[in-house]
């Protein structure tokens, strides 16, 4: 799957949510509560940032793997297979997971 199909399910995927919104010009991403939840990368990866046992069970079940960006596994985060790209209601889905996530931490930001 390229970049550019990435994106549009990104942005597919985010636009029906009233939750959250797209940021980013060139790199795609969602954040809440002053933490990133959800990027595409220049690989054309989305990866979401998830709890633990949720990460386990998307390894389980896809194959979902550990979320690189500029060459840096990003903690918590999981990249999401060509597959789990085709199902918008499980994308949907996993980026309220992330959004829950990051607003269940302390509030992020500059200090």
């Amino acid at each position: 799957m390229t970049r550019d199909e990435t994106v549009v399910i990104f942005d597919r995927v985010v636009a029906s949510s009233d939750r959250f919104e797209r940021k980013g010009k060139a790199n795609p991403y969602t954040s809440a509560n002053g933490h990133m939840f959800s990027q595409v990368n220049k690989d054309g990866e989305l990866g979401i940032r998830l709890p633990k046992p949720r990460q386990v069970e998307l390894l389980d079940a896809y194959g979902a793997g550990p979320f690189k960006s500029y060459g840096a596994t990003m903690r918590d985060y999981v990249c999401l297979t060509e597959a789990m790209l085709s199902d918008d209601a499980l994308v949907a889905g996993l980026l309220n997971e992330g959004f829950d996530f990051v607003m269940a931490m302390p509030p992020g930001g500059k200090k």
